[in-house]
């Protein structure tokens, strides 16, 4: 009840209140809309540039990874480039390691080349060209012989036959230049370290082309790092560098070396996005000539860790400009709406009879006009009242004192009294009993207020209708009617007794006897109803016309001049909307209703009023 009272008080009554609220409600969508799209087109620009700094990222893992294999490929070009080398190499690679060594100490040796078309050590030597390499393996594919290289030195020499390992199987299939350390040659060697990436590039002798073995380099996968730290932005998320069955041969994260990637079968060429560990943005470069690929992972978890500042600012930015936004016109609309509830205050206390009201504004603006009209209005309203409202209700008291003084005649209430005094003494009881009715009546007439309860003026009415039932011998039978509810209502003095008079005069019929006439009184919808109702004669339709007229004009000489000192006395009393209405039918009877607001009503729905506005 409390939050419907505010919420018709404060908001449905309200204008400026709704204005308030249509507006905030605008700017907050708008606000909201726009910093929704400006969000969504900046955090996309963010995830963009992070993307492309990733992509540069792989670029330069892919350069290096070429220049890696370029080198490899340098180290078995450079060999055929010199013929000795090359002669060298070529036999080492068809023939035994004994062999090799008597055919540099025999004739093969060619005197002056000294140790640069060793093979031995040519190969070995290139641990000083490249501080990533970890091992040098030369195979040869006559012999199955391995010469394995890990540091500076003589290689470690292994025989891998067919019936002792599956290497030569290995090392005749074509698979891609790079890739990760195959696990027999890992064994053989006990190189167990993950870390490790191969370039393989296959050596063929010069003069037949036929292959005769391979150079397989392992190199160190963190060294791959060096690319990374050269970019320009910092990369998010993680690379990794694939081969052709998934094998890891680079992982900026750690995680996945020695394993192939779990997740490789949801990476789609032609997809930007992936459901991995966690849903990410993916890019793939593929490399032609090295058989690996290069994936950027970047998870979107991570990616909006970059803009989660720019979030916040948006926000912030987004509050502070719905805050100033509405916070300043709805202070504009607070002060409008005080100016323009002062002057509707004002009017009510003017309409409440207050014409001593009067708006104080000076401004210059709209509000400011109406104030000044306003005043000028009531001062206006106040000259009009002293020149015809003041006169014309001093000359309705005048009227209303002459029709007391016609009927309070004082002088005759002791005269009654000793009249009726007689005739008990003489034995003319209904005589007495007249006179104490007429006497009780004058009583009830001359007191001095000019306001009687009901249940004193229905007393009234059945005392004088008493005189007239003695006076015509029960041809005259009456019932009044009240609630205990309404007897205490304070109306004008001598209100319903001119009614009950007029039905005397004009419409009882003495030679009836059975004359009747009823006064009931009941309240409903705020008003209280008062009706004298009898069964006298009917009035003429012409004549009931006739009296209706009257009722509103001044009074004449005329036989309604007790039904219309009543409406006057009425609309004198409680406004221009309430008064008496008269019916007549031969059938139904006359009925004259005086109708005017029920005092009780009128002072609870102040109060519920005075309780609202507190």
């Amino acid at each position: 009840m409390r939050l419907r009272r505010i919420y018709r008080n404060y908001i449905q009554n309200n204008l400026f209140v709704k204005v308030i609220f249509v507006f905030a409600v605008i700017v907050i969508l708008t606000v909201i809309g726009f910093s929704y799209f400006l969000f969504g087109y900046i955090s996309a620009s963010i995830v963009r540039n992070d993307l492309s700094n990733q992509r540069e990222a792989m670029d330069r893992v892919n350069l290096y990874l070429e220049q890696k294999y370029e080198w490899v490929q340098s180290v078995v070009q450079i060999s055929y480039r010199d013929n000795l080398l090359s002669d060298n190499v070529s036999y080492l690679l068809k023939h035994s390691y004994q062999e090799y060594i008597q055919y540099r100490l025999g004739e093969g040796y060619s005197p002056g080349s000294g140790n640069s078309t060793n093979a031995i050590s040519y190969f070995g030597d290139k641990f000083e060209a490249d501080a990533d390499i970890r091992n040098i393996i030369v195979y040869s594919s006559d012999k199955q012989t391995l010469y394995a290289y890990k540091s500076v030195g003589s290689p470690k020499i292994y025989q891998t036959n067919t019936s002792r390992s599956y290497i030569p199987d290995m090392m005749s299939l074509d698979g891609a230049n790079a890739s990760t350390p195959n696990v027999w040659v890992r064994k053989l060697i006990n190189q167990w370290d993950t870390r490790l990436y191969s370039m393989r590039v296959r050596i063929n002798d010069k003069d037949t082309l036929k292959n005769i073995g391979q150079l397989i380099v392992y190199f160190d996968s963190e060294m791959v790092r060096q690319a990374l730290t050269s970019s320009a932005g910092a990369a998010k998320g993680s690379i990794l560098v694939l081969t052709a069955d998934n094998q890891v041969m680079f992982d900026s994260s750690g995680r996945y070396y020695g394993h192939p990637y779990p997740y490789a079968d949801r990476l789609g060429v032609y997809e930007d996005t992936a459901k991995l560990e966690e849903p990410s943005y993916v890019s793939i470069l593929q490399s032609a000539t090295s058989g690996y690929r290069i994936v950027g992972i970047a998870p979107k978890s991570e990616m909006a860790k970059s803009y989660e500042r720019l979030k916040n600012t948006i926000i912030l930015i987004a509050a502070v400009c719905i805050l100033i936004a509405v916070i300043i016109p709805s202070l504009l609309i607070v002060s409008i709406s005080r100016r323009t509830n002062k002057i509707v205050r004002f009017m009510k206390k003017v309409e409440g009879g207050d014409l001593n009201a009067r708006l104080q504004d000076s401004r210059e603006d709209e509000l400011g006009q109406i104030s000044r009209s306003f005043n000028e209005m009531v001062e206006e309203l106040n000259r009009m009242i002293d020149r015809e409202y003041k006169s014309e209700l001093r000359l309705r008291q005048s009227e209303f004192a002459a029709l007391q003084a016609r009927v309070n005649p004082h002088f005759l209430y002791n005269t009654l009294e000793a009249i009726r005094m007689r005739a008990l003494s003489q034995g003319a009881d209904d005589v007495g009993e007249m006179i104490y009715s007429l006497a009780a009546l004058f009583r009830g007439s001359i007191r001095p207020s000019a306001e009687a309860k009901l249940n004193e003026e229905l007393e009234m009415c059945r005392l004088y209708l008493e005189l007239f039932r003695i006076r015509y011998k029960d041809k005259l039978a009456f019932e009044i009617e009240c609630p205990p509810e309404l007897l205490a209502v304070r109306i004008p003095k001598l209100m319903l007794q001119p009614l009950v008079e007029n039905y005397i005069v004009h419409g009882m019929e003495s030679q009836r006897r059975d004359n009747r006439i009823a006064i009931r009184a009941e309240a409903a919808n705020g008003l209280i109803r008062v009706k004298v109702w009898n069964n006298g004669k009917p009035i003429d339709p012409e004549r009931l016309k006739r009296i209706r007229a009257e009722l509103d004009y001044p009074e004449t000489e005329s036989s309604s001049f007790g039904l219309r000192s009543v409406h006057e006395r009425l609309k004198l009393a409680y406004g221009a909307g309430y008064g008496l209405s008269l019916e007549s039918d031969p059938e139904e009877g006359t009925t004259v209703t005086v109708e005017f607001p029920d005092p009780n009503r009128v002072v609870e729905e102040r109060r519920k009023e005075d309780g609202e506005e507190g």
